[in-house]
């Protein structure tokens, strides 16, 4: 049998990052065995339904590396995959029920099926459908039809006995029909198919031979077995992955953060990092190592390693994740990635040239292990692309305190002058001697220095940082920071 499944979003809004594992968990499973992943977009839902999130939700799944094998723009021998271009083939299996007895048109008015449910809830008892249009007279059913009474389709389903899932992750569940199954509704009043129906039918014709998603399915999976067993086709193996909660353990919503993969790009997370962090929620790689590429992650991958219990979503965790990742990064390729960042802070404009690239390349490499995303890199770089517009306020105090260090800064600018090249070594050389010469810590010219190139107090290697920076533009923020010494005298 050749592995076949799907991942079927709903184009309502931004894929979410539980959308997002589910989809993962379906690609490395039919990567690992060999098989075909399909994306279907289930957009019945006319009124929510947007053009717009669909390209979103397809955009991000390419950006996290999940290619699909068949789905509504590369095709296959199943399509169409969107829902929407799918309603006569639902149509044609509900007439199908209809003709066989196994389903039946439903007349009822939705406030009168809302004070059934009511009226069940009040006496605390199931909110199950009556059943009062399946055995109606055919006089009676004439008259309906000739006053053209909106309708719905009805499958038949049983109100005693239990419907067994024997599920791939939690084994056997059982459900009392009595609880999980009414006569529900297949096609709605106006011609389109219910959830349920749609994906039974869909995942038959499509042959999916597992379905794996979202435990808050489960619940759905008595009344599409009824369905199978009513249309004649044999259902797939269902695996139920274990939900993902906020970490105080409630439902994962906005008020915990971003939860959109759209969000996770805009901040400036790499693709590798977030799919590497939700493989490992509610999977497990069964040893002590937790970095993973997708090729890696594909050949691992195995539904018995993922567990029952519920994940917790953890943002700084990621972002840790991430930061890891920044620091194995090709630089060529961050550069590209952080410039829009730089540009919509407004510390570079256009596009790059190779020149400016091989300066973010350089920038970077002194200074991406104090980054953890690429969101995260203008306001830790600024300074090299322009001057500190004011000084850290406790650095002042300490490295600017000395009353000769104004002196030393001028003494500094002819040293690094006078030099013949101005790579990190040829600068090193100028600061060591001259703290030689004064009799003092190279210690107190370093941190002066950065305090005046950069208006902070930490950051990259200095000798490099100041390389980089350049001689025309390092001697005149030392300059700047002479003046403002003068300015501002401590002493």
């Amino acid at each position: 049998m050749t592995v076949r499944v799907r991942f079927a979003p709903s184009p309502t809004g931004e894929l979410h990052v539980g959308g997002a594992r589910t989809a993962l968990f379906n690609w490395l499973f039919a990567r690992h065995e060999g098989g075909t992943f399909i994306l279907r977009i289930e957009d019945t839902d006319r009124t929510r339904s947007v053009e717009e999130f669909e390209a979103s939700i397809m955009e991000d799944l390419c950006w996290l590396g999940l290619n699909w094998d068949e789905g509504p723009d590369v095709g296959g021998p199943f399509g169409p995959y969107r829902q929407s271009e799918r309603v006569a083939l639902y149509r044609e299996e509900a007439e199908r029920l209809l003709r066989a007895g196994r389903a039946y048109h439903c007349y009822c008015p939705p406030e009168e099926l809302e004070r059934e449910r009511q009226e069940a809830a009040r006496l605390g008892r199931p909110t199950r459908y009556s059943g009062r249009c399946r055995d109606l007279p055919p006089e009676e059913l004439e008259r309906r039809e000739r006053e053209g009474l909106p309708r719905v389709v009805r499958v038949t389903a049983p109100a005693a006995g239990e419907t067994v899932v024997e599920d791939l992750i939690r084994g056997r569940v059982t459900f009392p029909n009595a609880q999980a199954m009414d006569d529900f509704v297949i096609l709605k009043s106006d011609g389109l198919p219910t959830y349920n129906f749609a994906c039974v039918v869909d995942d038959a014709r499509m042959r999916i031979t597992h379905v794996l998603r979202a435990e808050e399915h489960l619940s759905n999976t008595p009344r599409q077995l009824l369905l199978y067993e009513l249309l004649g086709y044999p259902p797939p193996r269902f695996a139920h992955l274990p939900m993902i909660l906020a970490p105080d353990r409630s439902k994962l919503s906005k008020r915990h953060g971003a939860t959109a993969v759209r969000e996770y790009r805009e901040r400036g997370f790499l693709p590798e990092a977030v799919v590497n962090y939700l493989a490992l929620l509610g999977w497990s790689p069964g040893g002590e190592e937790e970095f993973f590429s997708l090729e890696e992650l594909s050949r691992v991958f195995s539904l018995d390693r993922v567990g029952k219990t519920a994940s917790v979503y953890d943002v700084e965790k990621m972002a840790w994740f991430n930061g890891r990742y920044l620091r194995q990064a090709d630089l060529r390729r961050l550069a590209r990635l952080a410039w829009p960042f730089f540009r919509r802070a407004g510390l570079v404009e256009g596009d790059p040239d190779e020149e400016r690239l091989r300066y973010v390349e350089e920038m970077l490499r002194l200074g991406r292990e104090r980054i953890r995303t690429l969101g995260e890199a203008p306001d830790f770089f600024s300074y090299f692309f322009r001057p500190p517009e004011e000084y850290d306020p406790e650095g002042v105090k300490k490295h600017f305190s000395h009353p000769s260090i104004g002196e030393w800064l001028g003494m500094l600018g002819e040293r690094l002058k006078a030099l013949s090249s101005f790579d990190p070594a040829s600068v090193e050389s100028a600061y060591r001697s001259l703290a030689a010469e004064l009799g003092v810590p190279a210690a107190v010219l370093i941190h002066a220095t950065r305090l005046a190139v950069t208006g902070r107090t930490v950051g990259p290697g200095l000798f490099e940082l100041v390389s980089l920076l350049g001689r025309e533009e390092a001697l005149s923020r030392l300059e700047r920071a002479r003046e403002w010494i003068r300015q501002n005298p401590l002493f």
